[in-house]
């Protein structure tokens, strides 16, 4: 894996996410009356609302069903989040068209073989530290950092240093906070 996708990074417009493995861990806690819990990573959560309010298309693209990523998305200022999606490629197509966005605008995380198609329809495809083997392979970044432990960050905050809008040491803004905290 070269270092082309930093060049790469300078285009991307819109950020999209698998969640299972990606924004979570893929673990799934059994809880009472069928419920599923996921734990995510609040720096993923800071960094996902920073990309909201410098202006990136922020999506999911996930085949679970569960309405706590909505509203946890949605608390972050994300609402492109599409979930019990069967056919990813589809879903993906679907976005682009309706948001007039080209491949080479949009990054996609995924992490497993239902990724495949989107990472290799994407203009920049990341992947965490953990994915599948065969998804690493086809993949322009992977990222040092596991799902739910950091990669969205990771990934987040090189395409906001490359654009030079991650943070800024001279300009305090607390405004992020709302989102964050």
């Amino acid at each position: 894996m070269s270092e082309h996708y930093l060049e790469k990074f300078e285009k991307i417009t819109t950020l999209l996410f698998d969640v299972d493995g990606v924004l979570t861990d893929g673990s799934v806690v059994l809880v009472g009356g069928g419920e599923q819990a996921r734990t995510m990573y609040v720096r993923d959560g800071y960094a996902l609302q920073l990309a909201v309010k410098q202006g990136f298309h922020i999506g999911i693209i996930s085949g679970g069903r569960s309405e706590e990523v909505r509203k946890r998305m949605n608390g972050l200022g994300v609402q492109n989040v599409h979930l019990g999606v069967e056919n990813k490629l589809d879903c993906y197509e679907t976005f682009k068209h309706e948001h007039n966005l080209t491949d080479e605008q949009i990054l996609y995380v995924g992490d497993d073989l239902p990724d495949f198609q989107v990472l290799q329809a994407c203009g920049v495809s990341c992947a965490p530290a953990d994915a599948d083997h065969e998804i690493k392979e086809i993949v322009d970044y992977v990222s040092p950092i596991d799902g739910g432990r950091g990669c969205v960050r990771d990934i987040i905050e090189k395409v906001l240093r490359v654009q030079k809008k991650w943070f800024d040491r001279n300009h305090e803004n607390h405004e992020f906070k709302k989102f964050f905290w």
